[in-house]
């Protein structure tokens, strides 16, 4: 709210004030014949928000009702729920309630009802305020005469009309990109023009085409940005390395996947003396090359992440650098921005400098080959890695030390294990597996993160101008809640004082591992916890267990950590004597960044998972009729849902239980038969059949196979 529509409203509150025409108002508050129509809008806009409202005499007053504004996230079957800035829990808005909103629309609601015990808050959506979405990705349908579009997003609220005149070349069946130029109104559809044909649904690729349409990712970089880029080079110039640490005789090692092409970041451990253990972090120095204001630096605060689909990857900056200069390939010159610490026999940090550095990765390792190291397991790779295998023993030695400790402490460790889609030569899935993690995954993971830990507390003390990764305590409500669902496996988090601390949940990770249950309870902790975010003040990390906790090491991929490179190689520069300037500038940048960030992680975070649920779908197919065992995942008001070994999830509706009717206990998240008192509860092992799978739809469908 600007300053002038305070000031109006302020005057309206006033106990002495009566309901004024707009010109009475405007010459009491003195507003200048030239700036009147301005006060006109004014006054409009403040109608519009629903804080001012005017009588059948044209006269004005403030609404005193409570309307508030957020997002709408609707459901497919009608209903939604609106997320209110400031509100723990999102408000309840009914189908017959929901105006002409449509998914992901900013809109004003007004609270009909708070929440209690029983139910979430209600209210009614008074008004849109913004549409989100101007285009829509979805299946043309050709009616001769005219036309529809059924959107992919089906939560989206409506097909879109087009007229004949707007099928453009769309063929009956095809996937088109429309553009909206009617939004809904009570009783009519959406209307709109197809701007671009994408191809038949089954076409090599139109399913991620369809994703990044969807979503309106940035699928190509600007041409100026590309160029600008290429000026980077793809050798450090001697010159670049004055005034660096030259670390480039050192062993230094990069352990990636295999098909990594950004390396970020590379390590080297040795043990001292002292019996106490130095640990290098050295990450690309992005911020060498992608200066403040650039055109590359826009056009990575745009994007805010990289986005991995399946097959493809949308990058946060150019590949000249993120597989080029910027990227630690081996047996290359490469400028880093580097943490050394001494870490001693209980994994505390001692001691630590952050400092620049120009390197030389020795050898570019994987996971695999590291784990076969230190396992002894294959003699072709001990015979070729024979002189580094001291390195990568100390290395593993370290990574345990440092994983007690922080388990010790309450990190959270969720052993959900990620999908692996194995896509054929035209990006078709052939197979779906748990992805294959190793303890050498897990050296890289400590490494990072006591990188990450030792950054932020260092600059937090510093008081500089920062972005940090926040992730704060659950709400005691949903830790209750989970409570309630723990109590069918006779577990519980102890609740101290109205406060829960990471420790309580470590002691049930701990409690379950290695159980049937063990990836239904973690995957119910993880929605128990809040979502981490990027803010300019630190809030500290549940889930990690630490007060300190920033994004240092993937300045290639995330702009956060490109932005603290930023601030930290500044302060580097002016030996810690910065001016007021700077950090009163960077103070208000921060701030923007780290929410612009958090918007674009959510929306990476939801194309990534449509992507999985899409070729997960595609790949059940063809396994119509075929029965597997699962366990089911989540207990719901229309069904049941249940996990396979693959990690693909079906649903199994109520009608597909048998001929029985259940009652749904929301409390302890069971069915329970009204007839036989057959139970279906989290956790429990169910064998079931597939009865259908819609790639388009995201969605699988099973049945009860057994009795």
């Amino acid at each position: 709210m600007n300053k002038k529509e305070e000031i109006i409203l302020e005057f309206m509150k006033d106990k002495d004030y009566v309901p004024m025409k707009a010109k009475e108002i405007s010459l009491i508050l003195g507003v200048p014949k030239k700036e009147y129509n301005d006060f006109l809008e004014i006054l409009n806009h403040l109608e519009m928000e629903f804080k001012i409202g005017k009588n059948r005499k044209n006269r004005y007053r403030v609404i005193e009702e409570n309307y508030q504004e957020g997002i709408y996230r609707r459901n497919p079957k009608g209903f939604g729920f609106v997320k209110v800035e400031g509100r723990e829990d999102e408000v309840y808005i009914a189908k017959e309630n929901s105006s002409t909103a449509l998914n992901g629309d900013k809109v004003l609601i007004e609270i009909t009802e708070e929440k209690n015990k029983v139910k979430k808050a209600e209210g009614i959506i008074k008004r849109v305020i913004r549409h989100e979405k101007d285009t829509i990705v979805g299946t043309f349908q050709n009616n001769k005469n005219f036309g529809f579009v059924v959107p992919d997003d089906k939560s989206f609220g409506t097909d879109i009309f087009i007229s004949k005149n707007d099928f453009g070349k769309a063929r009956n069946g095809h996937k088109v990109l429309v553009k909206i130029t009617k939004y809904p109104s009570r009783g009519k559809k959406a209307e709109g023009k197809i701007i671009e044909v994408l191809g038949p649904p089954n076409q090599a690729g139109i399913d991620m085409l369809s994703l990044i349409k969807e979503y309106n990712l940035p699928a190509k970089f600007p041409e100026p940005v590309v160029e600008e880029a290429k000026r980077c080079g793809n050798k450090v110039d001697k010159k670049e390395t004055i005034d660096r640490v030259d670390l480039r005789n050192n062993i230094v090692f990069t352990i990636d996947g295999e098909d990594a092409k950004d390396l970020d970041d590379a390590v080297r451990v040795i043990k001292l003396e002292n019996g106490n253990y130095k640990l290098d972090v050295h990450i690309a120095d992005v911020s060498h090359y992608v200066k403040p204001n650039s055109l590359l630096d826009r056009e990575a605060y745009i994007r805010g992440t990289s986005i991995y689909l399946l097959g493809r990857v949308i990058p946060m900056l150019p590949r000249e650098l993120s597989n080029g200069i910027c990227s630690l390939n081996a047996g290359e010159d490469r400028l880093t921005l580097s943490c050394s610490m001494e870490i001693d026999k209980t994994g505390k940090v001692i001691s630590s400098e952050v400092y620049k550095a120009v390197i030389n990765v020795k050898e570019r390792m994987n996971y695999k080959d590291v784990q076969k190291i230190i396992d002894k397991s294959d003699k072709a790779i001990l015979k070729k890695y024979e002189k580094y295998i001291k390195d990568f023993e100390i290395m593993a030695e370290l990574a345990k030390i440092l994983k007690e400790r922080r388990i010790n402490q309450g990190y959270l460790n969720l052993d959900i294990p990620e999908t692996k889609i194995e896509l054929d030569i035209t990006g078709k899935a052939i197979d779906v597996h748990p992805y294959e993690t190793y303890f050498s995954n897990e050296i890289i993971e400590q490494f990072m993160l006591t990188a990450n830990e030792t950054i932020a507390e260092k600059f937090y003390w510093l008081d500089a101008p920062f972005i940090y990764r926040v992730h704060e305590e659950p709400d005691l409500d949903k830790v209750k809640e989970l409570n309630q669902f723990l109590y069918n496996f006779n577990l519980k988090i102890k609740i101290t004082n109205e406060k829960v601390y990471p420790k309580e949940f470590e002691k049930i990770l701990e409690e379950i591992k290695g159980k049937e249950e063990e990836r239904v309870i973690s995957t119910f902790i993880l929605r128990t916890l809040k979502v981490a975010r990027y803010e300019a003040e630190n809030k500290g990390h549940f889930g990690i267990a630490s007060k300190y906790y920033c994004h240092f090491t993937s300045p290639i991929r995330r702009y956060p950590d490109l932005f603290i490179h930023r601030i930290i190689s500044h302060y580097l520069e002016e030996n810690y004597n910065v001016e007021d300037t700077f950090i009163e500038e960077y103070s208000s940048k921060a701030e923007e960044s780290a929410n612009q960030s958090s918007e674009r992680e959510k929306i990476a975070t939801k194309v990534e998972r449509d992507s999985e649920d899409l070729k997960k779908a595609e790949y059940m197919e063809n396994k119509i009729g075929e029965e597997y065992e699962g366990i089911i995942s989540s207990v719901t008001q229309f069904g049941i849902f249940v996990e396979l070994p693959n990690t693909v999830e079906g649903l199994i509706r109520f009608e597909k239980l048998g001929d029985e009717y259940f009652i749904y206990d929301e409390k302890r998240k069971n069915l329970i038969g009204e007839r036989t008192n057959k139970t279906y509860k989290i956790g429990d092992k169910v064998k079931i059949r597939v009865i259908s799978a819609n790639k388009m739809l995201r969605q699988v469908d099973f049945e009860i196979a057994d009795s």
